[in-house]
């Protein structure tokens, strides 16, 4: 469900920049001995003046290669790291002000680090969280077994966090993020690692507590499934900069300038060099094929194919968006080279 049009902005982001200095350390001892007294450093760019702003009540996607700038934006929304310049508000605070208000109102959680203790079982930890969060006990008891019940580990709450899986560890991570009803949720690849059927317990439950909640989620991933699932925006950054800002369902027009057609024929394929001539032709499973052609000659392409061959049937296809966004960063990269 998409937030109303009206709905007040829950993150504002302008020109926002984040600029590291990054010690270079040379080769070999002379250089080393040398660096002791004169150090040298260069500028990398993590954030490069991001602008854009997200509904409250929205789910968007945060997509980009790695060391385009998605976790750090993160981090500077939720207030770990202090901005180079520009200004953010998240739920209408300044993140890096670190206002115990702001704390109480999101919830970050990232795929690759553990907010729960290792050692022992996952309900320690949710204990913990209530008396962070000043809870009240009734409502987190029936808060942890709602959701223990939607990510189906009500069974292992009591099991030490080292002895769970993969997904169950992340579905536990879920769970400490949402027990005090966060109004923003930040998720920095949440189904890294994660085999297809944890992913997609993940992307239902996230699914249906968005949906619910209305909480306004930002997520980063390098699953388009998890994308394709959730979101209906995407924003894309690339090399600090933000590159599209807009509907999912337009990056594959924007940025793909060919189009796939499927054909199945009724007897033997043609030779694949005869039908080169009307585009690449992949993904050869006899007596199926495909093609890809320029979008702006699907029609001539299909006129053709279907005088010259016995077609059984036909279909036309955009590429994957997994596959476009790829070539995107591909592109993008090799222009900066």
């Amino acid at each position: 469900m998409s937030p109303a049009a009206d709905a007040p902005n829950a993150i504002e982001v302008r020109d926002l920049t984040k600029v590291y200095r990054v010690f270079q350390k040379r080769e070999g001892l002379a250089a080393s001995l040398k660096s002791l007294f004169h150090r040298e450093y260069k500028t990398v760019t993590a954030v490069g003046g991001v602008s854009f702003s997200i509904r409250q009540g929205e789910m968007v996607a945060f997509l980009g290669p790695n060391g385009a700038g998605k976790t750090t934006t993160l981090k500077l929304l939720s207030g770990l790291i202090y901005p180079t310049s520009g200004t953010a508000t998240a739920l209408g605070f300044t993140p890096w002000q670190r206002e115990i208000a702001y704390r109480r109102r999101f919830s970050l959680v990232m795929g690759q680090k553990n907010q729960l203790w290792w050692d022992l079982p996952a309900q320690e930890s949710f204990r913990l969280h209530e008396a962070i969060y000043h809870i009240e006990p009734d409502i987190f008891q029936r808060r942890l077994d709602e959701l223990s019940d939607l990510l189906e580990v009500r069974k292992l709450v009591n099991q030490p966090v080292r002895e769970l899986s993969l997904g169950e560890r992340m579905r536990m991570e879920l769970i400490a993020a949402l027990l005090h009803s966060p109004d923003l949720l930040l998720l920095d690849e949440p189904t890294i690692g994660l085999d297809v059927v944890s992913q997609r317990k993940v992307q239902e439950f996230l699914k249906h507590y968005q949906r619910e909640q209305q909480i306004t989620v930002l997520l980063t991933s390098h699953y388009m499934k998890d994308v394709e699932a959730l979101c209906e925006r995407a924003v894309i950054i690339n090399q600090g900069l933000i590159q599209h800002d807009g509907p999912l369902a337009t990056i594959v027009g924007r940025f793909s300038q060919t189009k796939i057609i499927e054909l199945q024929f009724a007897s033997e394929l043609p030779a694949s060099t005869e039908l080169e001539r009307f585009g690449t032709v992949f993904d050869i499973k006899s007596p199926r094929l495909k093609l890809r052609i320029p979008r702006g000659e699907v029609a001539q392409t299909l006129t053709a194919l279907l005088s010259r061959y016995e077609i059984e049937d036909v279909s036309v296809q955009d590429r994957p968006l997994e596959e476009v966004i790829a070539e995107v960063f591909q592109q993008e990269a090799a222009a900066t080279h």
